[in-house]
This record gives C-alpha cells, sequence and structure tokens, in this order.
C-alpha cells in the first residue's frame, strides 16, 4: 500500500476483492522459509485464511514444484473445506500448480485414505447409541457421578490421550477436570469405558476418532510414504489432538512442513490441544496477525468484551490475548433491540431488511443468524411469507453467491463466511446459551469451558459482519449482553 487512499479502497471494496487482498505483514507470512511447523494465531477477521490459501499457492508454485508433489489444505468441516477449495481455485491461474494442491476436510480425507486401505468399519456418530447406554449400567453406584460425567472423561481424557488399559488411565494427567478421583474409583470408573470399547468392538463400530487413529496407524505401520511434502491447516483450534498427530504423520518433518492457523478465542468445539504434545514442535516459529481487516472497531470491540477475563490459549500450552488486536475501518455500534413478543422481533426483523435494502444494500450481502437450525427454519418461514426471497447456507455445501436472497444461517454454520450485515436473531436467555449445551457441564471446570464456547459462538456470529451487526431477542435477553456492555 502507498498511502492512505489506497488503504481505504481495499477497505471498502468488494468482498471477493477482499478475499485477495495481503498486507506487508501477511506476505511475509506466506513466502516465510520455514525450518518446521508454523503457528499462525489472529483474531477474528485478520485475514487467516486468505494467508493460508496464499501460502498454498506459494508453496505450490515455487517450492514444491515436482510433477508428484502434493500439498494439502485440510479443514475442520466439510462446507469451510469447500468454501475454501472455490476461493483457493480463483487464486490459482497456474493449472500445474493447482493440480498439485488437495482441499479437503480432514473427516473426508480419513474416510477416503481408509477405503484405500480395504477399511469400511460402521462409524458411530451419537453418544447415545446403545453401546454407550449399555456400558453405563457398569457405573459405580457409590460415585455419584452423572451420567455426563462419563460422557465427557471419555472424550476429553480416554480418548485425547489414546488411554487403551486401566494401568494408562490411572497414570493419566486428568488437567481441566473439575472432579477428583481415588485410584479405587478410577478403578471402577474404567470398567465402563472397557465394556463401551468391548461393545463398540463386538458390533463393528468406531467413532470417528477412532477412524482418525487407525488412519494414522495404518502410515506408521506400514510405513507409507504419502505424496504430500506440506500440509496447511485451516482453523486449528477446533481441530482434535488425535487429529494433529495423524497430520505429523501424513508429511515428514522436513522445511515448510506444516501451516496451521487459528484463533481459540473462535473455538466452538470442544478440543483443547498442545502441539508440542502431539509431535508439532512450533518454537521459534510462532507468529501473530493483529490487524482486522474485515469489521468496524465498533464491532470487534462488542465481541471482544465477551470473553473479557476467560483464559484463552494459544493451541500449545500457553495463553493467548488479544492485545493489540485492532481494526482499521469505524461504523455505528452494535444494536440490541429487544421485543416483548416473537412476532413484534420478527416484524423488526423485516423493517430492518426493508431499510438495509433502501440504502442500496443487496438481499445476498445481508445475513440472519441464529443459535439453532429450529430457530433459521422458523425465521426462513417468516421472510418468506413476508415476501422476502431468502437462501439458507446450510451445514454440507458452500454458500453459492450467485443465488440471490437474504442469508440464513446457524451460528455453527456461518463461521468462515463474511457478509456487509448481520442479525443475530433469537439471542433469548436459554437459547444464548444454550441450556441444552451447559447442561452436558459435570463439574464447574467443564461448565465454565461450555460457557466459553458459548461466548465464542457468539463472538464469531458478531465478527461475520463488515459493516453493521444487529442482535435481537424477545422475552428475557441473554446474559450474554449485558457481559457485552450493551443493556
Amino acid at each position: 500500500m502507498e498511502g492512505a487512499q489506497e488503504l481505504a479502497e481495499i477497505l471498502t471494496a468488494p468482498l471477493e476483492q477482499w478475499r485477495i487482498f495481503l498486507h506487508p505483514k501477511q506476505r511475509q507470512l506466506v513466502r516465510m522459509w520455514a525450518s518446521g511447523p508454523v503457528r499462525v494465531l489472529g483474531g477474528a477477521g485478520t485475514g487467516k485464511t486468505v494467508v493460508a490459501m496464499h501460502r498454498a499457492r506459494y508453496l505450490a508454485e515455487e517450492v514444491f514444484t515436482s510433477k508428484d508433489d502434493r500439498i494439502l489444505f485440510t479443514t475442520f468441516t466439510k462446507n469451510l473445506a469447500t468454501d475454501i477449495s472455490q476461493n483457493l481455485r480463483k487464486l490459482c491461474t497456474d493449472e500445474r500448480a493447482w493440480a498439485r494442491i488437495e482441499v479437503q476436510h480432514l473427516d473426508g480425507w480419513v474416510a477416503n485414505f481408509l477405503r484405500t486401505q480395504g477399511y469400511r468399519p460402521e462409524v458411530v456418530y451419537s453418544e447415545d447409541n446403545d453401546s454407550w447406554r449399555g456400558a453405563l449400567d457398569l457405573a459405580p453406584t457409590d460415585s455419584g457421578l452423572p451420567d455426563s460425567f462419563y460422557r465427557v472423561e471419555w472424550e476429553s481424557i480416554v480418548q485425547a490421550q489414546n488411554i487403551t488399559s486401566v494401568d494408562e488411565y490411572l497414570a493419566a494427567i486428568r488437567i481441566g477436570r473439575g472432579t477428583r478421583l481415588s485410584r479405587e474409583m478410577k478403578k471402577k470408573i474404567w470398567l465402563v469405558f472397557q465394556e463401551y470399547r468391548a461393545q463398540l468392538n463386538e458390533g463393528g463400530q468406531k467413532e470417528y476418532v477412532d477412524l482418525i487413529r487407525d488412519a494414522r496407524q495404518f502410515i506408521e505401520n506400514k510405513a507409507l510414504r504419502l505424496p504430500y511434502r506440506a500440509v496447511i491447516v485451516d482453523e486449528a483450534q477446533d481441530m482434535s489432538a488425535e487429529a494433529f498427530r495423524l497430520l505429523r504423520t501424513i508429511v515428514p518433518a522436513a522445511d515448510n512442513d506444516l501451516f496451521i492457523v487459528g484463533d481459540a478465542h473462535q473455538r466452538i468445539y470442544r478440543h483443547r490441544v498442545s502441539l508440542g504434545k502431539c509431535g508439532i514442535d512450533i518454537r521459534g516459529r510462532g507468529k501473530k496477525l493483529k490487524i482486522n481487516y474485515r469489521t468496524t472497531d465498533e464491532i470487534r470491540r462488542f465481541a471482544v468484551r465477551l470473553l473479557e477475563g476467560r483464559p484463552i490459549d494459544d493451541l500449545d500450552g500457553g495463553q493467548d490475548d488479544q492485545k493489540g488486536y485492532l481494526s482499521l475501518t469505524h461504523g455505528g455500534a452494535p444494536q440490541v433491540r429487544t421485543f416483548v413478543s416473537a412476532a413484534e422481533e420478527v416484524a423488526d426483523i423485516k423493517q430492518q431488511i426493508e431499510a438495509l435494502v433502501a440504502e442500496g444494500a443487496q438481499l445476498a450481502s445481508i445475513c440472519i443468524v441464529a443459535r439453532t437450525k429450529k430457530q433459521v427454519e422458523n425465521y426462513s418461514a417468516h421472510l418468506r411469507t413476508a415476501g422476502f426471497e431468502t437462501y439458507e447456507v446450510k451445514r454440507d455445501t458452500a454458500e453459492q453467491r450467485d443465488r440471490a436472497g437474504v442469508r440464513l444461517a446457524t451460528m455453527h454454520r456461518v463461521k468462515g463466511l463474511e457478509f456487509e450485515h448481520v442479525i443475530i436473531a433469537g439471542a433469548n436467555r436459554g437459547v444464548v446459551p444454550l441450556d441444552m449445551a451447559l447442561a452436558a457441564g459435570d463439574d464447574a471446570i467443564t461448565q465454565r469451558n461450555i460457557e466459553t464456547g458459548e461466548r465464542a459462538l457468539l463472538y464469531v456470529a458478531l465478527t461475520r459482519a463488515k459493516r453493521s451487526a444487529t442482535v435481537t431477542a424477545y422475552g428475557e435477553a441473554s446474559p450474554y449482553l449485558v457481559a457485552a456492555g450493551t443493556r
């Protein structure tokens, strides 16, 4: 950039142009020569995904240029991978370089890889399955522990640390778990996990994290040499420890091998990892982006307040913060609008959309965001009845930007996207945060972690907005709006 005018032109440019803009600091990260894995942190809107895409292009065009070289670009969900693939394809004008880049969400990569090995177990997606319910019958009656304790313990300790025996469980580090257990109680609890694993095996079933582990072990045990020279990881904060162990196995340790971008302030799933403990050494190669190019400073500050006072990790055992995180544009403060009834709230949302359109906004630049899918369907039905064209951004497909209509999406689905105007609807007590999510907390520490994740969801939704953000509620509003200093 040569001056303020050029910067202003970039910041007010259409989103498609903004997606490929690189600040000089970002360009340094894209073109850096790294002697090992690189971790890039940055708040919402700092261009982490853009940097990751340019990094993939740079490596494919200038570093790993042999015919058989491959670069894997992976992320947590299918829809994000599809969005990235479409945008990265626009960046790569060199067809030979594009042919060297493979974009796929990690679960999809694992499923495809295991199929090539002739491995097709039945996958158990829900924790509410017959094997789990049967195993809970062995829970010790003298423990006083709720059923939710066993599920969280299984996911955050047993599965996360790849524990396969009672001796390993007795020696496990349980940092982050608020319930202390005696050695004898651990032995009794282990019977539940042992039975669950036995029932899964008997039925030929696996949880998805087991498939990730199995893929890693296939590679290690068979000494497979995969074609990947580098792996780019987006939304790293939502990846599990087992996922990072697999990624470390997929690509051999070498210069420019792993490029990992993420932000634990935006973690909306349970996973907490330390890259170092997964065999990924980032010492001396931890970088940070601090300039928000998407969101006005008023929206950014509103969103940041939601997470103030909450410890946020740096993906490697340390703590992260948002010191120096700033936006270069300004606008109106986010509005919080509360109503007595749902009908009044819907009427106001319609008026907001009409006012934005009257000011020149395209319907496709406006997104209605809600906490649950049921809410999204409800608001969509109301808008269609009022004569608005709508487009629901669904879980497993990329947003089709050529489709007209007001966008509607859940807080989970809106991640990775951006819009000129965002209206967060139905931010009521019991919904934001969601009572059902909070109920899974079996102790004070787990409860606090879940609540931080619920706050992060609202943070993510707010920071999708480029020009304006509004939060609406009816009845009793979310207590988080008080935390943000708005009521």
